[in-house]
């Protein structure tokens, strides 16, 4: 079964893309985005502690969330639709401070993206879109942080479409610039 697995680096430490054990026949797909020992053969020691669904339209972005405490590993799959996927790394010490790196994740491709501890993360709806969350650690509200998806110093570079207009929950209009985020906090 490893084999019908992929994991790929990316540019930032612990941040994996990963395309799950997927078979096609007459009837459609079978899909097994997750198996713990399949993930702990290939090195990622991860276990899922709960798992979140949300469906987003066209142009919304959501984040760039993190949990100051408890921080959460996510492994993110779009189900249906397209996103852009984005990670940003927050953590103190890493070679990668302040990296950011983003892909596209499909009901097509079936690909994951594994956002470790200490990293911000967020999407663009490309398309309509149900993404999961399969995360690590219990959500908990109190120490849900973010930074706004937009701020010049993470350089991130949305595809979003000339002209498009972006969708934002009031919270993420509202998130801290990285500059507040590091005078307040530092790292995570």
């Amino acid at each position: 079964m490893n084999s019908d697995f992929a994991f790929e680096k990316t540019d930032i430490e612990g941040v994996w893309i990963i395309t799950p054990f997927v078979r096609h026949d007459g009837r459609g797909c079978f899909i097994k985005d997750y198996n713990e020992e399949v993930f702990k053969k290939n090195g990622i020691d991860y276990v899922v502690r709960e798992t979140f669904y949300s469906f987003s339209i066209k142009n919304t972005i959501r984040g760039l969330h993190f949990q100051r405490d408890r921080q959460m590993a996510k492994l993110v799959r779009c189900q249906t639709g397209s996103i852009y996927d984005a990670a940003v790394d927050l953590r103190a010490n890493s070679p990668t401070f302040k990296k950011s790196v983003g892909f596209i994740l499909s009901e097509e491709n079936n690909k994951s993206l594994l956002v470790p501890e200490g990293c911000a993360h967020g999407f663009l709806a490309l398309s309509d879109a149900l993404v999961s969350y399969k995360c690590a650690e219990i959500f908990m509200p109190d120490t849900d942080d973010g930074i706004r998806w937009d701020d010049a110093d993470l350089d991130i570079d949305w595809p979003l479409e000339p002209g498009a207009d972006v969708i934002l929950s009031e919270k993420d209009a509202n998130l801290q610039s990285y500059d507040s985020f590091r005078r307040v906090y530092g790292t995570l």
